[in-house]
Protein backbone atom coordinates (compact mmCIF):
# COMPACT_ATOMS: atom_id res chain seq x y z
CA UNK A 1 0.00 0.00 0.00
CA UNK A 2 2.56 2.47 0.88
CA UNK A 3 4.55 1.38 -2.42
CA UNK A 4 1.27 2.18 -4.17
CA UNK A 5 0.63 5.51 -2.40
CA UNK A 6 4.74 6.70 -3.64
CA UNK A 7 4.05 5.33 -6.95
CA UNK A 8 0.40 7.86 -7.08
CA UNK A 9 2.45 10.70 -5.30
CA UNK A 10 5.38 10.61 -7.75
CA UNK A 11 2.82 10.37 -11.02
CA UNK A 12 0.73 13.49 -8.97
CA UNK A 13 3.93 15.32 -8.81
CA UNK A 14 5.36 14.68 -12.37
CA UNK A 15 1.52 15.74 -14.00
CA UNK A 16 1.87 18.96 -11.97
CA UNK A 17 5.60 19.62 -13.15
CA UNK A 18 4.01 18.51 -17.02
CA UNK A 19 1.17 21.03 -16.36
CA UNK A 20 3.45 23.89 -15.36
CA UNK A 21 5.80 22.87 -18.28
CA UNK A 22 3.18 23.35 -20.48
CA UNK A 23 1.51 26.52 -19.58
CA UNK A 24 4.91 28.00 -19.40
CA UNK A 25 5.25 27.00 -23.12
CA UNK A 26 2.29 28.67 -24.14
CA UNK A 27 2.80 32.11 -22.29
CA UNK A 28 6.56 31.90 -23.94
CA UNK A 29 4.96 31.32 -27.16
CA UNK A 30 4.12 35.05 -27.24
CA UNK A 31 6.59 37.01 -24.92
CA UNK A 32 8.18 39.82 -26.84
CA UNK A 33 11.26 39.13 -24.44
CA UNK A 34 11.48 35.17 -24.58
CA UNK A 35 15.03 34.61 -25.43
CA UNK A 36 16.93 33.58 -28.51
CA UNK A 37 15.84 29.56 -30.30
CA UNK A 38 14.95 27.87 -33.04
CA UNK A 39 11.83 25.13 -32.91
CA UNK A 40 11.01 22.94 -35.65
CA UNK A 41 7.62 21.40 -36.43
CA UNK A 42 7.96 17.56 -33.79
CA UNK A 43 3.84 17.22 -33.75
CA UNK A 44 0.67 17.65 -34.62
CA UNK A 45 -0.02 21.25 -32.41
CA UNK A 46 1.73 22.94 -34.94
CA UNK A 47 -0.16 21.83 -38.70
CA UNK A 48 -2.47 24.82 -37.87
CA UNK A 49 -0.13 27.25 -37.68
CA UNK A 50 -0.11 29.56 -41.05
CA UNK A 51 -2.76 29.43 -43.96
CA UNK A 52 -3.84 31.48 -46.73
CA UNK A 53 -4.01 35.13 -46.53
CA UNK A 54 -5.02 37.93 -48.92
CA UNK A 55 -3.24 41.27 -48.94
CA UNK A 56 -1.37 44.06 -50.86
CA UNK A 57 1.66 44.44 -50.97
CA UNK A 58 3.66 48.06 -51.19
CA UNK A 59 2.55 48.92 -54.96
CA UNK A 60 -0.90 48.01 -54.23
CA UNK A 61 -1.21 44.50 -56.05
CA UNK A 62 -3.06 41.77 -54.66
CA UNK A 63 -0.56 39.16 -52.65
CA UNK A 64 -1.98 36.00 -51.52
CA UNK A 65 0.31 33.21 -49.47
CA UNK A 66 -0.41 31.22 -53.07
CA UNK A 67 1.82 33.86 -54.81
CA UNK A 68 5.07 32.65 -52.79
CA UNK A 69 4.75 28.77 -53.29
CA UNK A 70 8.27 27.17 -54.50
CA UNK A 71 9.58 29.10 -51.70
CA UNK A 72 10.38 28.91 -48.35
CA UNK A 73 8.61 32.11 -46.55
CA UNK A 74 10.42 34.01 -43.42
CA UNK A 75 7.28 35.50 -41.78
CA UNK A 76 7.18 38.44 -39.16
CA UNK A 77 4.29 40.58 -38.26
CA UNK A 78 4.95 43.58 -36.58
CA UNK A 79 4.49 47.20 -37.51
CA UNK A 80 6.35 50.72 -38.19
CA UNK A 81 6.09 52.54 -35.30
CA UNK A 82 7.60 49.05 -33.02
CA UNK A 83 10.57 50.21 -31.19
CA UNK A 84 12.43 47.27 -30.66
CA UNK A 85 11.59 43.77 -31.91
CA UNK A 86 9.98 44.67 -35.26
CA UNK A 87 13.41 46.54 -36.22
CA UNK A 88 15.20 43.58 -35.26
CA UNK A 89 13.36 40.99 -36.87
CA UNK A 90 13.85 42.61 -40.19
CA UNK A 91 17.33 43.12 -39.60
CA UNK A 92 17.90 39.50 -38.68
CA UNK A 93 15.83 38.78 -42.08
CA UNK A 94 17.89 40.70 -43.83
CA UNK A 95 21.44 39.19 -41.88
CA UNK A 96 19.85 35.53 -43.00
CA UNK A 97 19.54 36.51 -46.75
CA UNK A 98 23.19 38.07 -46.93
CA UNK A 99 24.47 34.73 -45.42
CA UNK A 100 22.55 32.78 -48.02
CA UNK A 101 24.41 34.10 -50.91
CA UNK A 102 22.75 32.63 -53.98
CA UNK A 103 20.34 30.13 -51.97
CA UNK A 104 18.21 33.50 -50.82
CA UNK A 105 16.85 33.49 -54.22
CA UNK A 106 14.93 30.41 -52.75
CA UNK A 107 13.77 32.29 -49.64
CA UNK A 108 11.38 35.07 -49.36
CA UNK A 109 11.02 37.10 -46.09
CA UNK A 110 7.73 38.82 -46.02
CA UNK A 111 6.75 41.68 -43.24
CA UNK A 112 2.67 41.82 -42.52
CA UNK A 113 1.83 44.92 -40.60
CA UNK A 114 -0.43 44.58 -37.34
CA UNK A 115 -1.06 48.55 -37.85
CA UNK A 116 -2.88 48.73 -41.63
CA UNK A 117 -4.37 52.38 -40.42
CA UNK A 118 -0.73 54.09 -40.07
CA UNK A 119 0.96 51.75 -42.23
CA UNK A 120 0.34 52.48 -45.60
CA UNK A 121 2.17 50.69 -48.70
CA UNK A 122 3.95 54.09 -49.02
CA UNK A 123 4.94 54.16 -45.56
CA UNK A 124 5.90 50.18 -45.37
CA UNK A 125 7.79 50.70 -49.14
CA UNK A 126 10.39 53.07 -47.17
CA UNK A 127 10.32 51.05 -43.81
CA UNK A 128 11.33 47.66 -45.07
CA UNK A 129 13.65 48.93 -47.81
CA UNK A 130 15.78 50.13 -45.21
CA UNK A 131 16.49 46.37 -44.18
CA UNK A 132 16.54 44.53 -47.58
CA UNK A 133 14.83 45.49 -50.77
CA UNK A 134 14.01 41.73 -51.25
CA UNK A 135 11.52 41.69 -47.94
CA UNK A 136 7.78 41.45 -49.27
CA UNK A 137 5.43 44.10 -47.13
CA UNK A 138 1.98 43.70 -47.35
CA UNK A 139 -0.72 45.30 -45.31
CA UNK A 140 -4.26 45.31 -46.06
CA UNK A 141 -7.83 45.98 -45.07
CA UNK A 142 -8.28 45.21 -40.77
CA UNK A 143 -10.51 41.91 -41.19
CA UNK A 144 -7.89 41.05 -43.79
CA UNK A 145 -5.10 41.06 -41.54
CA UNK A 146 -7.57 39.88 -38.93
CA UNK A 147 -7.73 37.16 -40.87
CA UNK A 148 -3.81 36.54 -41.53
CA UNK A 149 -3.33 36.91 -37.43
CA UNK A 150 -5.59 34.36 -37.18
CA UNK A 151 -3.99 31.90 -39.29
CA UNK A 152 -0.64 32.46 -38.01
CA UNK A 153 -2.13 32.52 -34.01
CA UNK A 154 -0.50 36.14 -33.88
CA UNK A 155 -1.64 37.74 -30.80
CA UNK A 156 -1.57 41.58 -31.08
CA UNK A 157 -3.48 44.53 -29.48
CA UNK A 158 -3.97 47.71 -30.83
CA UNK A 159 -3.12 50.87 -28.26
CA UNK A 160 -5.99 51.55 -26.11
CA UNK A 161 -4.60 55.64 -26.51
CA UNK A 162 -5.03 55.75 -30.18
CA UNK A 163 -7.62 57.71 -30.54
CA UNK A 164 -5.71 60.62 -28.87
CA UNK A 165 -2.35 59.82 -29.77
CA UNK A 166 -0.86 58.96 -32.89
CA UNK A 167 2.20 57.52 -31.62
CA UNK A 168 0.38 54.96 -30.16
CA UNK A 169 1.78 51.52 -29.43
CA UNK A 170 0.56 47.83 -30.12
CA UNK A 171 1.55 45.06 -28.22
CA UNK A 172 1.92 41.86 -30.03
CA UNK A 173 3.67 38.45 -30.18
CA UNK A 174 7.23 38.53 -31.51
CA UNK A 175 7.35 35.31 -32.89
CA UNK A 176 9.12 34.44 -36.69
CA UNK A 177 7.84 32.04 -38.70
CA UNK A 178 9.52 29.32 -41.23
CA UNK A 179 7.24 28.42 -44.26
CA UNK A 180 7.54 25.50 -46.48
CA UNK A 181 8.02 25.19 -50.20
CA UNK A 182 4.26 24.45 -50.27
CA UNK A 183 3.14 27.29 -47.23
CA UNK A 184 2.95 24.67 -44.60
CA UNK A 185 4.82 25.61 -41.23
CA UNK A 186 8.06 24.40 -40.57
CA UNK A 187 9.60 25.95 -37.71
CA UNK A 188 9.93 29.25 -35.63
CA UNK A 189 12.50 31.65 -33.62
CA UNK A 190 12.70 34.75 -32.44
CA UNK A 191 14.33 38.12 -33.37
CA UNK A 192 17.52 36.98 -31.04
CA UNK A 193 18.27 33.95 -32.72
CA UNK A 194 21.61 34.45 -34.44
CA UNK A 195 21.41 34.19 -38.21
CA UNK A 196 24.11 30.89 -38.57
CA UNK A 197 21.54 29.66 -36.87
CA UNK A 198 18.34 30.64 -39.00
CA UNK A 199 20.35 29.61 -42.06
CA UNK A 200 21.34 26.02 -40.67
CA UNK A 201 17.30 25.40 -40.45
CA UNK A 202 17.07 27.20 -44.03
CA UNK A 203 19.53 25.06 -46.04
CA UNK A 204 17.67 21.95 -44.44
CA UNK A 205 15.18 22.48 -46.31
CA UNK A 206 16.39 24.26 -49.54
Amino acid sequence: MLGLTRRRLVALIAAVIGGVAIGAGAHFFTRSDAPAFVREVTGLAEIGIGGRFNLVDIDSRPRTDADFRGKLMLVEFGYTFCPDVCPLGLQLFADVLDQLGPAADDVQPIFITLDPERDTPEVLRSYVNHFSPRIVALTGSREAVDAATKAYRVYYKLGADRAANPNYLVDHSAILYVMGRDGKYLAHFTHETPPDRVVALLRRHL
